[in-house]
């Protein structure tokens, strides 16, 4: 297949793919492909990205769980310094699987990417000091069009790792903290999100 490994449908939820690149490595370092659309399309994934971001985020940080209403995203998302823990959501409304989560840990050690498709919500929470996160994405950003959900809905029940602290009811980051201590570091926006039946009413 050329340059990647790709695992489909992981965690059982269709459309969520984890891939692997081959790396080549001697002495001097290393190269690897980060993206090849021939070895993409070879492994039926044959989505187009338009926009490509990069964030950088220190330990404790949790962004998310976002997703656009009307303009949906997919997203191909990598960690190039440090390592993240890396959430989707299912939110089709028709899916077998939704409210539904899978998390995979991204470092620049292991460089997986992960291939969260249209329809879910996303997010992530930095474990290292330091973390740069990449993606690109299938449709551009819409100023206004973004929605979200709160990280810690027992509904969901997302396990973040090395994260204590006891649900209050609310997406506040307070009484949350890592195992060494680190608090948990959230935007205002994201401690105002709620859960998913108060989100989506079907």
């Amino acid at each position: 297949m050329g340059q990647i490994k790709v695992e489909k449908n992981v965690g059982g939820i269709e459309g969520l793919c984890v891939i692997e690149p081959a790396v080549h490595g001697d002495a001097r370092g290393y190269f690897m492909e980060t993206y090849n659309k021939k070895d993409m399309e070879e492994a039926g994934l044959t989505m187009e990205f338009v926009q490509d971001n990069q964030s950088s985020s220190v330990k404790g940080v949790l962004r998310g769980l976002h997703f656009q209403k009307e303009f949906p995203q997919g997203k191909l998302v990598r960690v190039v310094k440090g390592s993240v823990f890396d959430v989707a959501v299912d939110l089709r409304k028709d899916s077998e699987t939704y409210g539904k989560w899978y998390g995979v840990e991204l470092t620049e050690e292991n460089k997986k990417q992960f291939y969260i498709p249209q329809g879910f919500a996303h997010g992530f929470l930095v474990l290292s000091d330091l973390a740069e996160f990449c993606y690109k994405c299938t449709d551009f950003y819409h100023p206004g069009d973004e929605g979200g959900l709160a990280w810690n809905d027992p509904a969901i029940g997302i396990t973040w790792p090395t994260l204590c602290g006891e649900y209050q009811g609310s997406a506040s980051a307070e009484g949350y903290h890592l195992e060494d201590g680190t608090p948990l570091n959230l935007s205002d926006k994201d401690q105002k999100w709620v859960g998913l039946a108060d989100t989506f009413a079907f």
